[in-house]
Parts: structure tokens; sequence; C-alpha cells
């Protein structure tokens, strides 16, 4: 091992590496940053082979093989539940988690994936994600702060341009998280106290998959603090993963 950690970041359903594009002008010196896109994000083609989610899981895996050791593993979104998913199976491939609003908690009481359960509304949601005439609504029930135009619009862009969008709908369900077990695994399970998109609430059906992990709340988040707290999200990440990486 180095005496630098390697930070893992994968994206979140629309996203990209680019959601982690803000990150890296505040890194901390003893912590470098890794943001991935997995296939079918970023414009980048739906993989046909992927049946279930371990199928995805594993091409974060193999990212995460390829990063020098300490590594850890910030999953945010989606991304969490994919680095949830590839720690059941492979947790000697890293060193530390973090999950950040991961989905999966109570998909089968939430109003929203039930809606999404057609894909007919996933499309309509995905077209007005993509569109500029979304930006107010955006500003007042998705992010806590400004958001650059520039960063705004490749955060827009992510979604029209995004083949994995309804498949992933169908990859995390119900029956895949009430699947999950408790693996021991240095880990944090992170939250915005003001995220709106995955309440904070649902970090208690997270914690007991993870023993060791200890649950942290930023009060002023909101779901997207990595675009519109960019400062203070790469101060918390990396000294979290830090203290797990190098305890």
């Amino acid at each position: 091992m180095t005496g630098q950690v390697h930070l893992v970041a994968v994206h979140g359903n629309g996203g990209g590496a680019f959601r982690f594009g803000r990150l890296p002008a505040h890194m901390p010196p003893g912590v470098a940053l890794r943001a991935v896109t997995l296939p079918g994000f970023g414009g980048t083609p739906w993989d046909p082979a992927v049946v279930v989610l371990a199928d995805l899981a594993d091409r974060l895996g193999e990212a995460v093989a390829a990063t020098p050791r300490p590594r850890v593993v910030l999953g945010h979104g989606i991304g969490g539940s994919l680095a949830l998913d590839l720690v059941q199976r492979a947790p000697e491939l890293m060193d530390g988690l973090i999950l950040h609003a991961p989905v999966g908690p109570r998909l089968e009481r939430r109003w929203f994936p039930r809606v999404m359960a057609r894909p007919a509304v996933r499309e309509a949601a995905r077209r007005l994600a993509a569109s500029p005439r979304s930006r107010p609504l955006l500003a007042r029930r998705v992010f806590a702060g400004p958001v650059p135009p520039a960063d705004l619009e490749r955060f827009q862009d992510g979604y029209a341009r995004c083949a994995a969008f309804s498949p992933m709908f169908d990859l995390i369900t119900p029956g895949w998280f009430g699947a999950l077990g408790p693996v021991r695994m240095p880990s944090v399970v992170l939250w915005g106290g003001r995220d709106r998109v995955l309440a904070p609430g649902q970090a208690a059906d997270v914690l007991p998959l993870l023993p060791d992990a200890r649950l942290v709340v930023v009060p002023e988040w909101d779901h997207f603090p990595m675009l519109d707290a960019p400062a203070h999200y790469a101060h918390v990440v990396a000294g979290l993963a830090a203290g797990l990486a190098l305890p």
C-alpha cells in the first residue's frame, strides 16, 4: 500500500464521471479521485449483456481492481446500489466503502419507483430532466445551492444521453435489496439532511447491511452536493476515505 488513498467514485442515474468534475480542484493532496462512467451512461452504449444488477456492478469492479491501493469506493444514488452489490460478492476489491444515499430501501413503499414502473413514464421523466425548461424546477427541488450554468448543462445532457436510465428501474428492485446480506467492511453511510430525492430516514435500512458502518448526515446537503457544494463535499468525502483506508 501507498500513503495516498484512491477514491473511486461512481455516479447515479443519468450521470457519469462528469458529476464529480468539480471535486479535483478541492481534493487534499493525500486523496486521489478517480471518477468512472459505467456502460449506458454519459453517452456510452448500453451493454445488452447486462441482465441483472451484478452484471453492471462487475464493470465497476473492473475499474476498482485497476486502481492502486488503498482504495475506497464512493457510490452515489444507483452508484451506491452498485457498490453495495459489488461488496456482497467481492469485498476483497476495496479497503473501504462510502454509500451516499444509495437506491434500494423502501422501493415497494415509495411513490416514485411505482410510477416509474411504466416505460413511457420513464422516458417522459428522462426528457423532462434533460429539458432546459426544467431548470427552475431543479433549482427548487434538487439543488441546495447554485450550480454554474455549464455544470447544469452537463447535468441535464447526462440525462439526454443516458441509455441506461430506463433499464436501471428494472435492475434495482425490492427483491434485489431484500436478498442482500450483511458484510463486514470499513464503511460509511452518507446522507444529506435536506435530501428531497431520497429521504435521510432510508439510511436505517442500509446500516444493517454494513455492521461496521457509521452514519454521517450533513444537515445542509441536498441530493447533489458534489455539484452545489463541491468544496465541502470534497473535504468530507476525502476525510471519510482517509479514515476508512488509513485508520
